[in-house]
């Protein structure tokens, strides 16, 4: 019976332990050095910088002469480096098989793809639009505990409608299909009580050579219903404009690609998008991927540019997102050019930290200001000047705690 008492105490001791050493993690002062601050897309930049974190969150932002730094701070020189917020990537997808058994999966394991997917491209916090909760949920909570360096992950439940399964996933995948607006209900009842964070739902599915399989507004209605009175938004994926239309009819709040198959937005849909407060992921390096012929390829993709265009003059949010993990290509470069088309260099950046945190009521996200949660991205240059620049990372950081640093 002693030596039982004596394994317990020894193992409350290492947790003890465990958990002082990562409260003292936490509370390290971090002093990032001589760098150009931008605090939100639009502000002018302060040269010469200092921020300087503590216990997670941004307590000084000056120009170096006036911040005395404390000495037991981890000081890290950035001169001639940019310091901007955290990014946001509103769409991919946590379903690739380095995820698989995520709750038992090697930590280091978990953490190189990570790095791979998200940190390495300054990704802070993300929307996983559709996976297998019991991966993403059991990866969520390891990142949390400080196990995995990872971003903070928010998750989605996902409905589509009767017989819509999309051509382009496993045909062994059980999906999640609502006949009727009382299924869409229950679906997306169990989710909420699953701790997911948001509703997609496929109002267009996309089947081959048939028809698109849209949602009925009825069903879209149903889902959002149960989503917005916990106050959680809902996302839809369109594939044609009956499906853009059927989503902002029944309330759907983020519109997760353009419709590069269709003509461009109409009036009454863009009047709609400004009355709702409809934001927009444009997922224009998508368009890259789906069809081998070239000249399609460019019609595709100068279509989404025309809309995502179309959409920003009109006012409506942009939030980033790529969609990686449905795709491979987790370098973010191509999506900058691209947006570029159509929007200037701090409109990126505004769908990128202060759109996002905005419009999912992050307050303390967005912006490098002092009480503001200290998630930044260290980049190597400008990217006012270059929009390609936003690619080039050399420390991520979420909650005061270095997520990657460039080798």
């Amino acid at each position: 019976m002693i030596q039982y008492f004596r394994t317990a105490f020894f193992f409350l001791l290492i947790l003890s332990l465990a958990a002082f050493g990562a409260n003292a993690a936490s509370a390290q002062t971090l002093a990032l050095v001589g760098a150009k601050v931008y605090s939100s897309p639009n502000a002018d930049p302060l040269n010469d910088a200092v921020v300087l974190v503590s216990g997670g969150v941004i307590v000084n932002v000056d120009k170096r002469a006036d911040v005395k730094i404390p000495k037991d701070a981890r000081v890290i020189d950035c001169t001639g480096k940019t310091i901007v917020a955290g990014f946001w990537n509103n769409h991919i997808h946590l379903t690739e098989p380095a995820w698989n058994n995520a709750a038992s999966a090697p930590a280091a394991v978990l953490e190189k793809h990570m790095q791979e997917m998200l940190t390495r491209w300054g990704f802070t916090t993300v929307w996983d639009l559709g996976s297998d909760p019991n991966n993403s949920l059991a990866l969520r909570r390891r990142v949390d505990s400080g196990e995995v360096p990872g971003p903070k992950i928010l998750l989605a439940g996902t409905i589509f409608p009767k017989n819509g399964h999309p051509v382009y996933l496993p045909p062994e995948l059980q999906l999640p299909e609502a006949a009727t607006p009382e299924e869409a209900t229950q679906m997306a009842r169990d989710d909420m009580k699953m701790g997911l964070d948001a509703m997609k739902l496929f109002t267009g599915a996309f089947m081959g050579d048939k028809p698109v399989i849209n949602m009925d507004t009825a069903i879209v209605k149903a889902a959002v219903d149960v989503a917005h009175a916990q106050g959680k938004p809902v996302f839809a994926h369109p594939q044609n404009r009956v499906g853009v239309d059927n989503a902002i009819a029944g309330g759907v709040d983020v519109l997760a690609h353009t419709i590069p198959s269709e003509p461009n937005y109409t009036a009454e849909e863009l009047a709609r998008f400004k009355s709702q407060h409809t934001a927009l992921i444009p997922t224009l390096t998508l368009w890259t991927t789906i069809v081998r012929d070239s000249d399609v390829t460019a019609h595709l993709v100068q279509s989404g540019v025309d809309q995502l265009e179309t959409f920003a003059a009109n006012g409506g949010p942009v939030l980033f997102g790529t969609d990686t993990g449905f795709t491979t290509n987790y370098d973010t470069s191509q999506e900058y050019d691209l947006m570029h088309r159509a929007l200037p260099a701090g409109e990126i950046l505004a769908s990128l930290t202060t759109n996002p945190a905005a419009y999912f009521k992050a307050t303390k996200k967005g912006r490098v200001e002092n009480g503001f949660d200290a998630d930044l991205v260290v980049l190597d240059a400008d990217p006012s000047t270059d929009v390609h620049n936003l690619a080039k990372v050399a420390y991520t950081i979420r909650n005061g705690q270095i997520i990657y640093q460039k080798p």
